[in-house]
């Protein structure tokens, strides 16, 4: 269990994020259409970036600056996933013009947020996910991961940027 914070009061997580060096677990979540995608359907290094939900400031503009560097990182792709439901992710990325991004919902698999470690347990935002971005390998390996402390704080895209360019 992890302790982060929402607007500087602790809350709780249903475990921990995958480390560096090992294999990300499979999953099975919805997209735009419905189907069940998982992670073997994206090829090349990903981006897991984990949010609470699009619809809210933070996570809208990481989302923006994830969709903006997507463009000029070959061979990745970047994959949001939150407890959205797939019509709304994909309303916000057309609202957004959002076009280098991936959306996935985790609406019929809560399973997710406990087996990466970032269903938040406590708090009032219990039931969605913490922010947390893990860069994965092109043999799914945790390259980065990065629970961000605070749910009202972006991510270090640099340190995710900068995983993707080192990393394989």
């Amino acid at each position: 269990m992890a302790t982060i914070t929402f607007k500087g009061n602790p809350v709780q997580t249903a475990g921990a994020l995958p480390r560096e060096g090992m294999v990300a677990p499979a999953f099975k979540l919805a997209a735009a259409d419905l189907a069940d995608v998982g992670l073997d359907a994206f090829q090349g290094k990903k981006v897991l970036n984990i949010v609470p939900s699009l619809d809210t400031p933070v996570c809208a503009l990481s989302a923006q600056r994830f969709n903006r560097e997507a463009g000029a990182l070959p061979d990745t792709v970047i994959v949001n996933i939150s407890a959205d439901l797939p019509f709304a992710q994909k309303r916000f990325c057309e609202s957004h013009s959002l076009q280098n991004v991936v959306n996935l919902s985790t609406f019929r698999s809560p399973e997710f947020g406990k087996t990466y470690g970032v269903a938040i347990v406590s708090g009032p935002l219990a039931g969605l996910m913490s922010r947390a971005v893990l860069v994965l390998g092109k043999d799914n390996k945790v390259i980065y991961a990065e629970q961000v402390p605070e749910i009202a704080q972006e991510p270090n895209y640099e340190a995710v940027l900068l995983a993707l360019k080192k990393g394989g």
